[in-house]
């Protein structure tokens, strides 16, 4: 079986966890790792290709993008125009469409794939919503997400000039309505209310009730975990009051690395274009062949 080469690029909390997943798939190898320092290697990379530029790597199949969201159209545009297939976990929800659409036009005219927002929530949390809809048509589905880290939010505030360090932690309220608290350490000589305004005004808060508060360390407080509640209650056919609940606790950055993972696999079986999560065969997220799967799970 020929593996798979998978470029890791940016290594933070989801490409240290990308890397445990590929070193642990049976299909994939590792081509490298892209970062900005190639020259500050952790000792977990030894015996890798570290390197600043993807061209630098032999043999790449597919770039896993572990950047912030902000950055992913960026590269994935120039990554998919240079000949790489690419799979991402962008989180901004209402940009998904629009950068779909865009991406999708690189990736097409290159003979690529890209698989954008291959995440748990936006990624498999979508699988499972929309299952959810064809379970019940009519209906009502609610997401309640933490308590947890949110790693998106995280990275934003982190961006906001005058913030050393941050955590943004999501708090449910119930019907899909939460509560973010986040924890802020500043640089020397920033102004507390003038960092907390623009937390607040920022896209990933400016709709939720937001909470900040400066402290004197964000490690003391920081936890990986985090999980979801999906209940959906609707209408199959006729029959009303049919109720639907999807549970889980997880670590977040470990899960994200992993739907990366399966969707990078997904990458390599789907004609050129750009895909979010619930447009892929399921099947094609696992190693293997279809029929393997077919006999085991159906």
């Amino acid at each position: 079986m020929k593996k798979i080469k998978a470029a890791i690029v940016g290594y933070g909390n989801i490409g240290h966890y990308v890397l445990d997943a590929l070193q642990t798939a049976p299909d994939f190898e590792i081509a490298g790792v892209v970062r900005r320092d190639a020259a500050n290697i952790p000792a977990e990379l030894n015996g890798l290709p570290v390197v600043t530029d993807i061209n630098a790597l032999s043999g790449v199949d597919v770039a896993i993008l572990c950047t912030p969201s902000r950055e992913v159209e960026n590269y994935a545009s120039r990554l998919l125009a240079q000949g790489f297939n690419t799979v991402d976990s962008f989180d901004i929800h209402g940009d998904i469409p629009g950068t779909r659409e865009r991406l999708a036009k690189i990736a097409e005219a290159h003979g690529k794939v890209s698989v954008l927002s291959a995440g748990w929530d936006p990624g498999s949390d979508s699988v499972v919503r929309a299952l959810l809809e064809a379970c019940a048509p009519k209906g009502i589905t609610y997401t309640n997400f933490g308590p947890g880290m949110s790693m998106g939010h995280t990275v934003a505030v982190k961006a906001i000039p005058g913030v050393k360090a941050a955590l943004s932690m999501t708090i449910p309220v119930g019907t899909g309505i939460h509560r973010r608290m986040v924890y802020v350490e500043l640089n020397d000589g920033a102004d507390f209310n003038t960092v907390a305004a623009a937390i607040k005004a920022d896209p990933y808060f400016a709709h939720d009730e937001t909470h900040v508060q400066q402290v004197e360390s964000v490690d003391a407080l920081k936890d990986m975990g985090h999980g979801v509640n999906l209940t959906r209650k609707g209408v199959s056919g006729k029959t009303q009051n049919q109720l639907f609940t999807f549970d889980m606790k997880i670590n977040n950055p470990a899960l994200t690395a992993q739907i990366l993972v399966g969707a990078a696999r997904a990458a390599m079986r789907q004609r050129p274009g750009c895909y979010t999560l619930i447009e892929l065969p399921v099947v094609d997220l696992l190693p293997g062949t279809r029929d393997e799967w077919v006999r085991r799970l159906v």
